[in-house]
């Protein structure tokens, strides 16, 4: 990973945390344990506050950032799709950012609500508990179905263990140059874990 302090402000990386070798951290940003930092997320505490609760998920090329006296945060559970923008927002408790969404400053996405993939979340909008916002700017749709909450947080224990399998076993490699006969016996099944014969 590519730490930075900035003004004496460092930031704080809990060991029980992964994060990925290309992430970029920078200032006063605070990732708590469980928490999995994807592939070239920048996470910029160079203004305002990033705090990143237990076991959070921040999928590849996410960015967070801030501006001063305004904190960005991602409360427990909380999941955030590849390529998402959190700029001075909230996330509370078992939410989802979908992929390529924007959540604008002042915004709250309420406990266990779903913003849509390339939602855009405009400033100060408080979106409900249990609730679907999806568009460009971004309207809330229905209420979430239990099922759906259930997918949801099913969804975000995935990269829970995700992050237990990172901190466990995972390291730089050199590709191999051919496939082998029992690559299809190596496939990852459904609990995330590989096959063996």
């Amino acid at each position: 990973m590519l730490v930075y302090e900035i003004e004496g402000l460092i930031p704080v990386i809990s060991k029980k945390a992964f994060v990925h070798e290309t992430a970029v951290i920078i200032g006063d940003v605070i990732i708590e344990e469980g928490a999995y930092i994807g592939p070239h997320a920048s996470i910029r505490g160079d203004f305002g506050r990033i705090i990143i609760g237990k076991n959070v998920n921040i999928q590849d090329c996410c960015v967070l950032h801030g501006y001063t006296d305004m904190d960005t945060i991602v409360e427990e559970n909380g999941h955030i799709g590849h390529s998402a923008v959190l700029h001075s927002c909230h996330i509370k408790y078992n939410a989802m950012v979908g992929m390529g969404a924007i959540v604008m400053d002042g915004a709250i996405v309420g406990c266990n609500s779903i913003v849509g993939a390339s939602s855009l979340v405009p400033g100060k909008m408080d979106i409900p508990d249990n609730h679907l916002a999806i568009g460009v700017p971004a309207k809330i749709k229905r209420e979430l179905s239990n099922q759906e909450i259930d997918w949801k947080t099913d969804s975000t224990q995935s990269y829970i263990e995700l992050t237990s399998r990172c901190l466990k076993d995972y390291s730089p490699c050199s590709p191999l140059d051919t496939l082998s006969a029992d690559r299809d016996a190596q496939r990852f099944d459904m609990d995330y874990k590989p096959k063996n014969n």
